[in-house]
């Protein structure tokens, strides 16, 4: 399906080639590749990234997630991402995903700027980590403060977007606010256009989104 609105960016969600030509043939504007979707997405393989990249003719940005569970990394976990995002600099991919949590349930502030610092040049998504925090606002306003991430991927705390979207809109409309929104959570055909309407956000994710 072609994207009626050209001002909307529709990302899909997808863990294998297959399905990412399929989405950009369907009007995806660009993929989040990962593996592990049924465990909320994990890293993708190395085989996998040169495959888009070589095949797909709209951006890619690469997950950085190395286990399933909570976002509370160890250091050699920490390390372990850092060599993930060095290969995804040199493989041509637009861009890295990945969020950081203390045990406090805030942003890992300072591990989070280390990565996205790394990162650069790649655009830098912070994922739904965001959504596990114990106040969503208050770490959206940290993220604005941080150097090289680009964009947050959030559905503002529920279990959908839609469900999310006063919160996607006080967001939004933060007057701080310089980094971008990709509203997620359950993002379909039928309900991405009335969710960019209502929490005036341009970028929507899902793994059905088109």
């Amino acid at each position: 399906m072609d994207n009626p609105d050209k001002s909307l960016i529709f990302e899909a969600c997808v863990e294998t080639l297959e399905d990412a030509l399929a989405a950009e043939q369907r009007g995806a504007n660009r993929i989040e590749l990962c593996s592990a979707l049924d465990q909320d997405g994990l890293t993708p393989s190395r085989e996998l990234t040169r495959l888009c990249v070589q095949h797909l003719t709209i951006p890619i940005r690469a997950m950085v997630r190395p286990r399933a569970g909570g976002f509370v990394y160890s250091v050699t976990e920490i390390r372990q991402m850092e060599k993930q995002i060095e290969f995804f600099k040199q493989a041509g991919v637009e861009g890295v995903v990945f969020g950081l949590l203390t045990e406090h349930g805030s942003i890992d502030i300072e591990n989070t700027r280390r990565l996205a610092r790394l990162a650069y040049p790649l655009k830098v998504t912070i994922h739904k980590a965001i959504d596990y925090t114990t106040e969503i606002l208050k770490s959206f306003r940290e993220l604005n403060l941080i150097d090289g991430i680009t964009s947050v991927l959030t559905s503002g705390g529920m279990d959908t977007a839609w469900n999310g979207r006063f919160l996607l809109k006080e967001m939004h409309d933060l007057p701080e606010r310089r980094i971008s929104i990709i509203a997620a959570g359950k993002v379909l055909p039928e309900n991405r256009v009335l969710i960019a309407e209502f929490t005036g956000i341009t970028e929507l994710h899902g793994k059905r989104i088109v």
